[in-house]
């Protein structure tokens, strides 16, 4: 495993071109959206409900890294909106269990479908060497988004 705590000139250079590129895609992306009226803060909650799953709103703020008072005002706004409802939890009454409606299942197949589009439309103009670096990197760059 790498130490890059004392990196050299070469592996901060490598850390900081990493950092901006994968900011500036992901701000890209972001601009893909299907629903402009959606936050990019709702549409990653609706996306960790779509990964992981019905949650509860602490179980989300968790996951999220937010602070619970705000995923309680991000979960009502979805709920307003119809892309979650909220049912009472299995074991403790106390706690409501979210889950993503079929609409918004619906909202983030096309928002994936958009921003897949896009990302190919990309991919298209690199060369067959960057292109398979790219994919090789891929799992990579899943491993680092999960830590």
């Amino acid at each position: 495993m790498p130490d890059l705590s004392h990196g050299g000139t070469e592996d901060t250079a490598a850390v900081n071109a990493l950092r901006s590129a994968v900011m500036r895609l992901s701000r890209r992306l972001k601009h893909q959206r299907v629903d402009e009226s959606l936050s990019p803060t709702e549409m990653s909650v609706l996306g960790t409900l779509a990964l992981c799953g019905s949650a509860t709103p602490g179980e989300l703020a968790r996951k999220e890294h937010v602070q619970p008072p705000s995923m309680t005002r991000i979960v009502a706004l979805l709920e307003a909106k119809g892309l979650v409802r909220l049912e009472p939890h299995p074991e403790d009454r106390r706690q409501k269990v979210v889950s993503p409606t079929e609409r918004a299942e619906a909202m983030l197949e096309e928002s994936r479908r958009r921003r897949n589009a896009w990302l190919a439309e990309l991919v298209g103009g690199l060369t067959e060497e960057e292109w398979a670096a790219l994919r090789a990197a891929a799992p990579v760059l899943e491993k680092l988004a999960q830590m």
